[in-house]
C-alpha cells in the first residue's frame, strides 16, 4: 500500500475476503489453518469449535459436530487457498465459501493484504 492513499484503501476493501471452511475436528482445523497461513495464502485463520451442522449427504439428513475456520485472505488468492485446503482436508467435498468484506478497519484490511503472498 502506498502512503495509505484512498484508492489503495478502497482496493484493500475490494480484495479482502473471509473464507468459511468446516472441519471434522480442532486438530484438522488447526492443520488447515497452519497450512494456509504458512503458505502465505491467508493472513489468519480463526478456529471456532463446537459447531453443529445439519446437511443432506448421499440422500440422507446428517447431523455432525464440526469446527468452523474463518480465514482472512484476498480474492485473487482464492483458487490457491482452495487448493491448499483441499490438499489438507479429509472431506470428500469440503465447504470452502468466500464472502467479500465490504467494510472494516482500514488498518486491519491493509494488514490482511500485506500479510499474504503477492502475485
Amino acid at each position: 500500500m502506498m502512503n495509505g492513499a484512498a484508492s489503495d484503501e478502497s482496493h484493500a476493501h475490494t480484495q479482502a475476503i473471509v473464507v468459511l471452511v468446516t472441519a471434522s475436528s480442532e486438530l484438522e482445523a488447526t492443520k488447515i489453518g497452519q497450512a494456509v497461513v504458512e503458505g502465505g495464502v491467508a493472513a489468519c485463520a480463526n478456529i471456532v469449535p463446537h459447531l453443529t451442522s445439519l446437511f443432506r449427504w448421499e440422500g440422507k439428513l446428517s447431523k455432525e459436530q464440526e469446527v468452523l475456520i474463518l480465514i482472512k485472505s484476498r480474492l485473487d488468492l482464492f483458487q490457491d487457498l482452495a487448493a491448499v485446503i483441499k490438499r489438507v482436508h479429509s472431506y470428500q467435498v469440503p465447504e470452502i465459501i468466500a464472502l467479500p468484506i465490504i467494510e472494516g478497519s482500514s488498518e486491519y484490511l491493509k494488514w490482511v493484504i500485506e500479510s499474504t503472498v503477492s502475485h
